[in-house]
């Protein structure tokens, strides 16, 4: 049910804020991971039982359970739409953010300003498969230093580094390997 809910959601259009006149292109999309969802879920379920509540409660209370579910219906439905809506996005070039529900927010690094990416990974985020993401630059107060909860942070970070290295921005292991 949660599936068919976030299929329905807007995706962020991540499309209109690439230079692809000067071929940048998207090397990977990342969502969070699904444990994201779990206070959506849990009011969804608070949700219901209100809603039971009010149809088999006392008929003096049912106003107010059926008050109390419609507002926490509408705070699940935009904590996940928030979920839903803020990915990170690595491209050819550079990095970014895309997060928000009714204004969007962009934080942009180019690839050559990442000086170090640190991946911590919880011991439930081991068990679950999420990590979070640190990235380290010169300018340390910018809006893409956390990034959490995503999925197959290994992965990812690999990916990055690959993007890193295929750009030229770092000096290729045959240059290490002969100086």
């Amino acid at each position: 049910m949660l599936q068919s809910v976030l299929n329905r959601l807007p995706e962020q259009q991540v499309e209109r804020h690439l230079l692809s006149e000067q071929g940048e292109h998207v090397v990977d999309l990342v969502r969070h991971h699904p444990i994201v969802y779990w206070q959506a879920s849990t009011e969804l379920l608070v949700v219901a039982a209100l809603w039971v509540a009010a149809v088999f409660g006392p008929i003096s209370l049912g106003w107010f359970f059926i008050i109390a579910a419609c507002a926490l219906g509408v705070h699940a439905l935009y904590v996940m739409a928030r979920e839903h809506r803020d990915v990170f996005v690595i491209t050819n070039m550079r990095v970014f953010r895309a997060s928000g529900v009714f204004s969007v927010r962009i934080a942009t690094m180019p690839l050559r300003r990442i000086l170090d990416i640190t991946v911590e990974k919880p011991f439930l985020g081991r068990i679950l498969g999420y990590g979070h993401f640190v990235f380290e630059s010169a300018a340390q107060s910018q809006g893409l230093r956390d990034i959490r909860f995503i999925g197959d942070p290994d992965g990812r970070d690999l990916t990055i580094q690959r993007v890193v290295q295929g750009s030229g921005l770092r000096g290729s292991s045959d240059q290490f390997l002969s100086e």
